[in-house]
């Protein structure tokens, strides 16, 4: 195999690879459709995975989930859903 092809080769899975990743983000607005208000923590965990960053103020805890420039922030008050927003799905 020449130096070209094999160039060629690794250019071809390195792009595939990236679009295997992208293709695993878990941030769809099907995803985001089925997390329900009432849902339970471990629930929305589930569907959306862990999420990037969460602050808590006594038994309510703010939760966000960002990938590229989507976004998922959601509010969980007794480990329940009670509010959730999204941007760029």
């Amino acid at each position: 195999m020449s130096i070209r092809q094999r160039t060629g080769t690794r250019s071809v899975m390195a792009v595939l690879a990236v679009l295997i990743i992208a293709a695993c983000s878990k941030l769809t607005p099907e995803n985001y459709a089925k997390v329900k208000v009432g849902m339970e923590y471990a629930e929305v965990v589930k569907i959306l995975g862990d999420p990037g960053e969460c602050s808590a103020v006594l038994n309510a805890q703010n939760c966000e989930w960002k990938d590229g420039d989507k976004e998922v922030q959601i509010k969980f008050v007794a480990e329940k859903v009670v509010f959730l927003s999204s941007k760029g799905l």
